[in-house]
């Protein structure tokens, strides 16, 4: 299976990913055969990107957690993201306020159970790679990328050798990192097109405010309320909200700003399309010492594959071809499948990057 742009998906090809909507209903499942009338679909409710099965990529990625644990994770994280928004009313009663809170407290009772359970079922897999992008909609992009963050931020601590307190404060800090988004209007969060001064402004609000509201309303620990407060801080000082440097960046933090801007990068957005993994894998490395911290991001590099089995790539030497497997130590010289040379099709060949050093991955193809 692959990764493609909406717009690069053809028909009569399969859907190898089940997508949901935004309720967290299943859209359409993997294994449907994808017409124009669903590919339509898929693109009205806000999918930039699917993964498909078709004659090139026939083969699986298996996620890291279970589909069922990552659903109840976004669940949990949509009812709990919906509860502060609710509580944010001042006109509502004392009697529903209080029915409120108790709500968002058992929620957040969830929250701290599902990360525990994510985190003592990862800690315990050797030799972790994330091979997969999450597919998000426009409309449950928050919620998505909640979890999605997490688990990436949860398999960088691990590989930067954190403890496992840490890890349960790291992975649940994550989940709630963006609380504050609930506050800001959508016409600002969700607008086409480029931000302004002002409206720029008013989104990075959304860390002091989901910090306010983790500190008024809940008890949890400073740890993950620090996450959720500096994750947009850069190591160079440029970051917001208080423009901290490297040694002034609590570690959790550090880790989160890695893993929340890759999956910010990889998916879709109003006013952009997703980076394909390895342009954002580039980005991430070429950031490092300035926006990011020099260990998280290698920490970062062992544990991201940029091109999962099944993606088409352009080589240097003029040839599309398949990655067909990795090398677990050189990610960036993978096994690769030649299917055609020179713009003509060939009897596919295998060929090792890693032994072929003079041939080098140009580039993520999705048409051949």
């Amino acid at each position: 299976m692959r990764l493609v742009p909406i717009s690069a998906a053809k028909e009569d090809t399969f859907l190898a990913q089940t997508i949901y909507d935004d309720k967290g209903r299943v859209l359409l499942a993997k294994g449907v055969k994808l017409t124009k009338g669903l590919l339509a679909r898929i693109r009205a409710h806000g999918f930039y990107c699917i993964y498909i099965i078709d004659e090139y990529s026939q083969g699986e990625l298996d996620d890291i957690i279970k589909p069922q644990i990552r659903q109840k994770a976004i669940a949990t994280v949509r009812a709990t993201l919906n509860t502060s928004m609710a509580l944010d009313n001042e006109k509502i009663s004392k009697f529903e306020r209080k029915k409120i809170e108790k709500r968002g407290q058992q929620e957040l009772e969830n929250i701290q159970k599902l990360s525990k359970l994510i985190v003592d079922d990862i800690f315990t897999q050797k030799d972790i790679m994330i091979n997969l992008v999450d597919i998000k909609s426009v409309d449950n992009y928050t919620y998505n990328h909640s979890v999605n963050s997490a688990i990436m931020a949860l398999v960088l601590g691990i590989g930067y050798g954190l403890n496992r307190n840490d890890l349960y404060d790291l992975t649940m800090g994550l989940m709630v990192h963006d609380i504050g988004k609930m506050f800001i209007p959508k016409e600002v969060l969700n607008k086409q097109g480029k931000l302004d001064d002002e409206e720029y402004a008013v989104i990075k609000e959304h860390v002091t405010r989901g910090f306010n509201y983790l500190r008024e309303n809940t008890n949890m620990s400073t740890k993950v309320r620090i996450v959720s407060l500096q994750h947009h801080e850069k190591v160079d000082g440029s970051g917001y909200p208080y423009g901290l440097k490297d040694a002034q960046i609590y570690k959790l933090s550090k880790i989160a700003a890695v893993a929340e801007v890759y999956d910010a990068l990889t998916s879709g957005r109003p006013y952009r399309g997703a980076l394909p993994p390895n342009e954002a894998v580039e980005y991430i490395m070429g950031s490092g010492g300035r926006h990011f911290n020099m260990d998280m991001v290698k920490a970062f590099v062992k544990n991201i594959n940029p091109y999962p089995v099944g993606t088409i790539v352009y080589l240097s030497n003029n040839s599309i071809a398949v990655i067909e497997e990795i090398n677990s130590l050189y990610i960036l010289r993978p096994i690769v499948r030649v299917i055609k040379q020179d713009d003509k099709i060939v009897e596919p060949f295998l060929c090792d990057l890693k032994r072929e050093s003079n041939i080098v991955i140009k580039g993520i193809c999705y048409e051949v």
